[in-house]
């Protein structure tokens, strides 16, 4: 039975939808919940779960509850902060770009941090680079929306210079327990930052690429994503940014691609077959 909210509770939820779209979240999914568990839902300031689209003046809207996931994002934004655990937001930030896409996607890419557009939108790859990236993510016959986006540092460093070891030591927390939200089948780390932090190894670009390897996010002592243990795939490849200096290396880096798309079941050229 559907249940027409009054304008507050329309209110409520509209607001409650822009926080999320701020955090890179868009999908949204309904299913019925009983009425004394919106009232609760919605006095206590917990997340409920919206039609994607909904606005304070769609008229009527029928109950509904967000997936854990995208609540569990936004709780890792909320610890997060107006950050200023280390020196980067003393050094020209305009805002922290956390992440975006799927919450409950399959692939995730992960960058080293964002550049100048990146600090002015507030959203992981939107620059050059990141129409480059969505060229990679389409020939792999996937879109944006379906991948999660994110990056080791969540501050622009200036003049968009390599984040510093301290720097990604401090963010990277966030990092892994947006991937152990995720849980993602494999990540795909762009560049040697993001594939060292994550792997703990210091090896060149060379060494690292080629091949699948097991990955398990490290994450805080306190870290409410601890509760369930979690282990993915990863794989490395070239930055973007890299690859619009160096466009020769473009066709590693697809065959790379076409790695992770074998594992995940994803057809590539010369080989039938869909999506698994």
């Amino acid at each position: 039975m559907k249940r027409v909210l009054d304008s507050e509770r329309r209110a409520a939820i509209a607001e409650r939808l822009r926080f999320y779209r701020d955090l890179g979240v868009y999908d949204f999914y309904r299913r019925a919940v009983p009425s004394d568990a919106l009232d609760a839902g919605l006095s206590g300031g917990t997340a409920g779960a919206f039609d994607s689209g909904a606005t304070a003046e769609s008229e009527p809207m029928e109950i509904s509850t967000v997936l854990d996931k995208p609540a569990a994002l936004l709780t890792i934004r909320q610890d997060l902060g107006d950050c200023k655990r280390c020196k980067l937001h003393q050094l020209g930030r305009k805002q922290i770009v956390f992440g975006v896409g799927n919450p409950g996607a399959e692939l995730m890419f992960v960058g080293e941090g964002p550049g100048a557009d990146e600090d002015e939108q507030g959203e992981p790859f939107v620059g050059r680079a990141g129409q480059l990236l969505n060229n990679m993510i389409s020939a792999m016959g996937l879109r944006r929306e379906d991948v999660y986006i994110g990056n080791v540092v969540k501050c622009r460093p200036p003049q968009n210079r390599t984040p510093e070891r301290d720097e990604c030591e401090t963010c990277s927390p966030f990092l892994m327990r947006q991937i152990a939200v995720v849980r993602p089948r494999i990540i795909v780390a762009l560049g040697a930052v993001a594939a060292r932090t994550l792997l703990g190894m210091n090896d060149s670009m060379a060494k690292l690429r080629g091949r699948i390897y097991d990955f398990s996010p490290v994450l805080p002592k306190d870290a409410p994503e601890r509760d369930a243990e979690f282990s993915t795939k990863l794989a490395v490849t070239y930055h973007p940014a890299y690859l619009l200096r160096d466009p020769r290396q473009k066709k590693e880096a697809w065959q790379d691609l076409q790695m992770v798309m074998r594992y995940l079941g994803l057809a590539t050229p010369g080989r039938s077959g869909g999506q698994g």
